[in-house]
């Protein structure tokens, strides 16, 4: 007689179900290729060979990528060291001045008389620009001589400073050997006036404009009607006029001369061309 003995059930692992291995490993793969994707639509050479190095490296691998992609690998030479490349001594490049004058090409045309007037009025002034009471700009069709007000008047007056009639008396003396129509325009601040002598910004920027002008015509070296006067107030501002430093930049009277034509008095040759509209 056969007796059976009852089979005993096995009770359930607790570890986790195989599948979740390959899963794991089939997630991890698929993050890995989708980052390389990332990182090849970028397709920065120095990044590529980056990440290829570290990657043989991680790998396993003593093979490493050369400097030129898709070259022959190099040898891995393990070493506590990285060996920079020496520092080399390289020529600083010297700015290069472009004489607007010349025949050719330039960014800009600028014409003779322009050029000639700028470079005499930079010579002229140049102690006066250099200490920033006033400085000399053109473009295209003519050059600016600007006056700041610091420098010529005091607050809220329209008479220039006494030590400001010398210099301006220099500025006549290069004016008289150019032609060009000129025109003076005095600049305020965006802050309404407090005179009694003066109803607005209009009536103390065109106030001083006349007062330039006087001086422009006193001795009549320039024609009186070559000049005209303009109140700008504060029209046309250099800065906005949110700061005391914008604000004084603003305050200003500006002396332009149009399509100005010159004499042969200097050379021009003589003249400087480095100067910046």
């Amino acid at each position: 007689m056969i007796v059976r003995q009852p089979v005993k059930k096995r009770k359930p692992g607790r570890g986790s179900p195989a599948w979740i291995v390959t899963f794991a490993d089939l997630a991890t793969l698929l993050l890995t290729f989708f980052i390389l994707l990332l990182s090849f639509a970028e397709m920065d050479i120095e990044k590529y060979r980056a990440m290829a190095n570290s990657m043989a490296v991680a790998f396993g691998s003593n093979q490493v990528l050369s400097d030129d992609v898709g070259g022959s690998p190099l040898t891995l030479i393990e070493s506590d060291t990285v060996s920079l490349p020496e520092p080399t001594d390289t020529a600083t490049s010297e700015p290069e001045f472009i004489d607007e004058r010349a025949e050719g090409d330039a960014p800009t045309k600028i014409s003779a008389g322009i050029i000639e007037l700028a470079s005499r009025m930079i010579q002229e002034l140049e102690s006066e620009v250099a200490s920033e009471a006033l400085n000399v700009t053109y473009d295209e069709t003519r050059v600016v001589i600007r006056f700041s007000e610091e420098a010529t008047f005091r607050s809220g007056e329209a008479a220039i400073k006494p030590e400001m009639i010398p210099i301006i008396d220099r500025v006549v003396d290069v004016l008289a050997g150019c032609t060009g129509d000129v025109l003076v325009a005095g600049y305020t601040d965006d802050r309404p006036i407090s005179s009694g002598r003066y109803r607005s910004n209009w009536d103390l920027s065109a106030a001083r404009a006349v007062s330039v002008v006087h001086e422009l015509v006193l001795n009549r070296e320039v024609p009186a009607e070559r000049v005209v006067a303009a109140g700008r107030a504060e029209t046309n501002p250099l800065a906005p006029n949110d700061s005391d430093e914008n604000r004084a930049r603003n305050r200003r009277v500006e002396i332009a001369i149009r399509d100005p034509e010159c004499d042969d008095s200097i050379a021009t040759e003589q003249l400087p061309v480095e100067i910046m509209p």
